[in-house]
């Protein structure tokens, strides 16, 4: 008989975790053998139970899942990560590519999805797979089709990343605070973002960063 999967579940909401406690009974070839309901608890129980599979939400209540999921990955190359999520916003969904997760279910989701994420991430863990990835990749395609930066805002995008502050980003560019402060406004503006972070992190899932190194280069 083959060996069962194994799979420790990480979730806030106690209904969730017995929910899946009873998906997984149900189903030959998968068993449950660790539970916890925070962030702050997932490293001793992985560690104890050694899962194939952890499946965790998202908003865990004292933590970022996807920080978990990111530390998770970092530890154990081979587990399979499956994130469970009520929020399937693009942002939320590439932020979980990005990590390095196997499967991204959302939490309304058939059972049958639910089993098939949990056995993906058993047999490809670094193989990412989402129900709404064709969609969202559209959706980002779309939105950089649209976005044009300007040989400027390259340059403020790239200084940014560097870590840059506005007056060094000023003394770099050879222009005044004022300018510079004017050109990182621009660019927050044309992203969508309202500080450094969001900026960087919009960047990064528009490509535009990767593009911008490469013309650099």
């Amino acid at each position: 008989m083959a060996k069962s999967i194994t799979v420790v579940v990480i979730d806030g909401h106690t209904l969730t975790r017995y929910g899946l406690v009873g998906l997984v009974a149900g189903a030959d070839d998968i068993e449950m053998v660790g539970e916890c309901g925070t962030a702050a608890e997932a490293a001793a129980v992985v560690a104890v139970a050694v899962p194939d599979v952890v499946v965790l939400d998202v908003a865990l209540p004292d933590g970022d899942g996807l920080r978990i999921a990111a530390e998770l990955r970092d530890r154990y190359a081979e587990l399979g990560i499956v994130v469970l999520t009520s929020n399937t916003e693009d942002d939320v969904l590439f932020r979980a590519l990005e990590t390095g997760v196997s499967a991204f279910v959302c939490k309304t989701a058939p059972n049958v999805e639910v089993l098939a994420a949990i056995r993906h991430a058993a047999v490809a863990a670094c193989s990412f797979t989402a129900t709404g990835l064709a969609g969202a990749l559209g959706r980002r395609n779309s939105v950089m089709v649209g976005l044009t930066l300007s040989p400027r805002e390259q340059q403020v995008l790239a200084l940014l990343t560097d870590g840059m502050s506005v007056p060094a980003i000023a003394r770099s560019m050879f222009v005044s605070p004022s300018t510079a402060k004017t050109y990182v406004a621009r660019l927050y503006e044309k992203l969508g973002a309202c500080n450094r972070a969001q900026a960087i992190m919009t960047a990064l899932r528009l490509g535009l960063i990767e593009r911008q190194l490469s013309v650099s280069a």
